[in-house]
């Protein structure tokens, strides 16, 4: 890749068709990306071509464009380009570019998050059954993705009735000496206490990994036979258990929903277009089931050709995740081609796109398509009531204009412990969970439960990178109004940060509890200005207090999860060279930290997997600090 990068000759002054037409001479045939830049050098639209010179001669013509392209080309003011090896370099470009600059003119998708698998770890004689999120660093199995945590989580629970297999860590594992609740629920099969053997228990690993893979028949078939025969064999209690996980089996299986015959493994796409706004609905359909389903509703940039949006957001959505063997659309793409082409490189196997007009595929992507149209409806239809409340916000605290983002600040600690200061944000769209942010405390000098400290570290902290990353205030991160958890004081305090900072355009309002401390008689605070209140049925005090509670929820639990986090730490997280499985080592053979400290060095030694030089790391730990 090669960056010919161009900026506009100084002093040429011209925007529009003229501006685009100057760089022509310039350009040859080459793929690449280039970027549409407005008069102050804002980027406006980033594309992708396959041959540069011909696509920005497209946009140099002054006629025969649409409305939104027309209105793009007029405020371009510079263009930047990227000459690329291929076409499907410039098309990962194109996306990479797109996320990080969020041009206005580009659909973007904006829900980017990683999706959960079932994790059959294989690092344990009796492997666990988990939920798992992130990088497949573990040792086993995944199968997935699940289109939720909520998905998931069925989907173990009832794996858990059929299977009996163990969702306890290891740690908790090694410590047992009687079984669990679970056992007594017929939920696990008890191997902490040795009341499964090894192989048996590795058969019903097996059999969750067959079903897993979509051979459920086959299980079925076989715990059938094994149910007949142990009755056969007059062993009435173990053909009971062996019922009652068939029956459990038929319970998951009719729990899936859709589960397509003809489709194995397959991401089922439907597009629904309303108003210029768009509804993405993914189901996800592994070993011929459906693994649930999650609507997403790119920003369209004005873009009304369905085949350009789901192209875009295909190749966002996939970015960093593997894609299946079948893409199953509703509309057909631009460059279907070149980007079953990329998609294949990354996933090192092929992977079809299809654009079904009959048969099973067809309806599945029918059932799609139905569900972004009823999504996409309720999705309006809480935008027009949540674009009313921010027009109430602002007449309420005589703002400008409707907030577009809303940031509330509060804190959370114990006398002072496990400090956190949390922010949330909300917008046109509700809740941008996304977007949440916490702060842990790091002031030494703050005096324990000093809430104004807490608070300026905590806007302090935010306003300083918001000055660094985006001193032009061009990107969407910037608030146009602030929430703050207290009355006149912490109104105060918080106008002296905002001073030192130099950001003194920014409203804020503090929220404090009223007479009573009574949720309806809130009290309202500016700078200078008078407390006021709002009438007791007023929607937007209903609000206020929404933004408010979601704000102290959230920093309750990041204090609650900091603070059990603190509670579980012990001595040997200091210990260097002692990671988790030498941790789980030592307690196991010792049963608590406390006794490894206390350990000669000849014990350490005896350990299994602590060799002499650890040993005797740990020991010199120990006793030097004491």
């Amino acid at each position: 890749m090669s960056d010919n990068s161009m900026d506009k000759p100084q002093g040429d002054g011209l925007t529009g068709h003229g501006c685009i037409q100057s760089y022509l001479r310039l350009l040859d045939g080459s793929p690449g990306v280039y970027r549409m830049l407005d008069a102050q050098a804002r980027v406006l639209y980033v594309g992708k071509a396959r041959n540069l010179k011909a696509r920005v001669s497209n946009y140099a013509r002054p006629s025969g464009h649409s409305a939104r392209i027309a209105r793009m080309i007029r405020e371009t003011a510079s263009m930047m380009f990227l000459t690329t090896r291929t076409e499907a370099e410039a098309l990962l470009l194109e996306q990479n570019l797109i996320k990080q600059l969020k041009p206005r003119y580009n659909v973007l998708l904006r829900d980017d998050k990683s999706f959960p698998n079932i994790l059959v770890s294989k690092a344990h004689d009796f492997p666990q059954i988990k939920k798992h999120r992130g990088a497949k660093k573990e040792k086993g199995a995944y199968y997935g993705p699940f289109a939720s945590a909520g998905a998931v989580n069925r989907t173990l629970n009832q794996l858990q009735k059929v299977f009996l297999l163990r969702n306890c860590s290891d740690a908790t594992f090694e410590s047992r000496t009687r079984p669990c609740l679970l056992y007594q629920i017929k939920r696990c099969a008890a191997p902490c206490v040795g009341y499964v053997s090894r192989q048996d228990y590795s058969a019903l690993v097996g059999d969750a990994e067959r079903f897993l893979q979509g051979k459920s028949t086959n299980v079925q078939e076989e715990l059938a036979a094994q149910m007949m025969a142990a009755s056969e064999a007059m062993e009435f209690e173990r053909a009971a258990a062996l019922r009652d996980r068939i029956r459990a089996l038929t319970q998951v299986q009719s729990a899936q929903g859709i589960n397509p015959r003809g489709v194995a493994e397959a991401d089922v796409v439907g597009l629904h277009l309303d108003g210029g706004q768009a509804c993405v609905q993914v189901f996800f359909i592994r070993a011929n089931q459906n693994w649930g389903n999650h609507d997403y509703y790119p920003r369209t940039g004005g873009t009304q050709s369905p085949a350009e949006i789901l192209r875009s957001f295909l190749v966002q959505f996939y970015d960093g995740k593997q894609a299946p063997r079948q893409l199953i659309l509703s509309h057909d793409v631009d460059d279907k081609e070149l980007l079953a082409e990329v998609l294949t490189e990354a996933a090192g196997r092929k992977v079809e796109i299809l654009v079904p007009q009959r048969g099973e595929k067809a309806e599945l992507v029918a059932g799609a398509v139905r569900n972004a149209r009823e999504a996409l409806a309720r999705k309006m239809s809480e935008s027009a009531t949540q674009a009313k409340l921010l027009a109430g916000l602002a007449e309420a605290f005589e703002l400008q204009a409707p907030p577009t983002r809303i940031e509330v600040y509060d804190n959370s600690h114990i006398q002072g412990t496990n400090a956190v200061g949390a922010m949330i944000v909300a917008g046109a769209e509700g809740f941008l969970k996304s977007q949440y942010r916490k702060f842990n405390i790091k002031g030494e000098d703050l005096t324990p439960g000093d809430d104004f400290g807490m608070m300026k570290e905590v806007l302090t902290r935010r306003f300083k990178r918001l000055l660094k990353e985006d001193p032009d205030r061009q990107s969407e991160s910037w608030p146009d109004l602030l929430l703050i958890d207290g009355g006149a004081g912490q109104v105060s305090a918080v106008a002296e940060i905002m001073a030192e900072l130099g950001v003194e355009d920014v409203p804020f309002i503090g929220v404090a509890k009223g007479v009573d401390r009574d949720a309806g008689k809130e009290e309202f605070y500016r700078p200078g200005q008078r407390p006021f209140a709002l009438r007791h049925n007023d929607p937007v005090l209903y609000f206020t207090q929404r933004l408010r509670d979601e704000a102290h929820r959230f920093a309750i639990g990041t204090h609650r999860a900091k603070r059990a986090k603190a509670i579980s730490a012990t001595p040997l997280d200091d210990v260097p060279g002692v990671g988790a499985t030498r941790k789980r080592a030592l307690l196991s053979h010792f049963g608590s930290a406390k006794a490894v400290s206390r350990a000669n060095l000849a014990d350490l030694k005896a350990v299994d997997g602590i060799s002499a030089g650890l040993a005797q790391k740990i020991y010199d730990f120990f006793n030097e600090r004491g």
